[in-house]
């Protein structure tokens, strides 16, 4: 099998499956193939991203799909997120299964957008032309809007869209800027044959218009960073994230966020080889990261509802990524490495959010008392995520941000590191208010006991700890090795660009 068809498979293989669960008759079946096929198509995933560590790049279909080092690393963590969500997911339903809720029709709705969504956010990440990633990044919107009003109550068909109408308008921001980077290599001598694909434009990058260059990147990072939830375009963040199921949830704190910061990435590493022009992504980055981090912790101090609480961790912990993104090469290593920690952190939040309001009834925090008594692994699961979230030693968050503080003192950014350590301590002591008094004190009394947690639940949360606590002690050489090559792509350090003159 040559890499091209592997990629097309990867693609492919996704679409398939949303087409078959519109043939299965059973709810829990539809459940069980979300379960199966989502982790073997992980598993493809991760054997396509090694063959592309082990041979830089890989491509298919001429120039259309290219993956390197960046869009390889970000497979692996979007494999890990859709996987832990598809495992978690076949049980999280059964209630609504026995209630008669989550109906066959719905069941059918839920797995084919599941799939669907994994196929646009591969296409995203497998994309070398940027037109195409812009295609698939409006897909992506299209799809999981409505996996967040699966159950279509008032609250979430309004989250959904506030989700829609927001990420519709900062993608079209993206649309625009997309053209004028595409206009900016229209004047190059003898003509420009590139079009829009990222490895051609990054060869004549110190080449590219200046002008033009800045322009697009100034409206891609508002695209972009509206659906990466940056601070102050967030504001669809919270209602869509707590109202949809927490798997969906979870894939969308997880992974989604991500891969919108990953379209930016793409544009940085052309707009850092523009000759003049470094610091205009720099300051972006850390402009929006430290409002994102203010925001963020306004309003983690007065919440009540828990995944609200955890969708705020969300604009807080992009924020975190994004001045990274503006620190230089170990900013960059330091941010890259945050988002596989706060992707299985979140994710490991909002599960366990997710099994706690089924046990309680309601998400509201006031009357959740008592978590740890009550359900000791989805509680226990709740307060390590958050103690995590808090950056507590000695969790993998801790380590990167540690790095994240380096990186700043390293480039004199002073006033950045006030911004992030003061927006952390009023976090650190909102998020620790908030879990002490759900994870401890008196249970409330309930209609029923909760049903034992199962196998796979309490595999999910324990791996989950163990692995956040085995990386913020020790790093493999290959995940080094990884998000090092990654850094060189984001800034520009493994091409030498072609000079051509206008």
């Amino acid at each position: 099998m040559s890499f091209g068809t592997l990629l097309w498979i990867v693609l492919l293989l996704p679409l398939a499956s949303s087409g078959i669960c519109q043939l299965i008759r059973s709810p829990k079946k539809i459940l069980s193939f979300v379960c199966i096929g989502v982790v073997c198509i992980g598993i493809l995933e991760v054997v396509t991203a090694g063959l592309v560590f082990s041979r830089n790049t890989i491509s298919s279909c001429g120039e259309w799909f290219y993956m390197d080092a960046l869009s390889a690393y970000h497979l692996i963590v979007m494999a890990l997120v859709f996987c832990m969500s598809s495992v978690y997911g076949k049980h999280y339903f059964d209630k609504e299964i026995r209630d008669g809720i989550f109906t066959i029709k719905i069941a059918k709705r839920y797995g084919s957008l599941w799939f669907a969504s994994l196929a646009t956010m591969t296409l995203v990440l497998v994309s070398n032309n940027l037109g195409i990633m812009w295609v698939g990044m409006e897909t992506t919107t299209l799809v999981t809007a409505f996996l967040i009003c699966i159950r279509k109550d008032k609250a979430s068909i309004e989250g959904m869209w506030k989700y829609l109408i927001v990420c519709s308008v900062g993608i079209a921001f993206a649309f625009m800027g997309t053209l004028f980077v595409a206009a900016s290599a229209y004047k190059l001598q003898g003509g420009f044959s590139g079009g829009i694909f990222w490895t051609q434009l990054r060869t004549v990058a110190g080449s590219l218009d200046p002008e033009l260059m800045k322009i697009g990147f100034l409206f891609v990072f508002v695209g972009y960073g509206t659906k990466a939830g940056l601070s102050p375009m967030h504001t669809w963040l919270p209602d869509a994230h707590s109202q949809a199921p927490s798997p969906v949830s979870a894939i969308f704190s997880g992974f989604m966020l991500n891969a919108a910061l990953y379209c930016i990435m793409r544009y940085t590493s052309l707009i850092r080889l523009v000759p003049g022009d470094i610091n205009l992504s720099r300051d972006l980055f850390l402009v929006f990261g430290a409002l994102s981090i203010v925001v963020a912790a306004a309003f983690i101090l007065s919440q009540h509802d828990l995944k609200r609480l955890l969708a705020y961790h969300s604009v807080e912990h992009l924020g975190i990524i994004a001045i990274g993104m503006g620190m230089g090469p170990l900013g960059v290593f330091a941010a890259l490495f945050h988002t596989l920690n706060h992707s299985i952190c979140k994710s490991l939040g909002f599960f366990c959010a997710g099994r706690l309001g089924q046990i309680y009834g309601s998400h509201d925090m006031r009357g959740m008392t008592g978590a740890l008594r009550l359900s000791p692994l989805w509680g226990g699961g709740l307060l390590g995520s958050l103690l995590a979230l808090i950056g507590i030693a000695p969790f993998a968050l801790f380590m990167s941000e540690l790095l994240i503080v380096k990186a700043a003192i390293a480039t004199n950014l002073i006033w950045v590191l006030v911004v992030f350590l003061a927006g952390s301590c009023i976090i650190f002591a909102a998020a620790s208010k908030h879990a002490l008094s759900v994870v401890y004190g008196t249970p409330p009394v309930l209609d029923s006991k909760p049903h034992r947690p199962s196998i796979t639940d309490t595999s999910i949360v324990v791996l989950s700890l163990g692995v956040l606590l085995v990386l913020g002690l020790w790093m493999p050489n290959s995940l080094h090795e990884i998000l090092s090559r990654a850094v060189n792509i984001t800034e520009g350090m493994d091409v030498v660009t072609t000079v051509c003159v206008k």
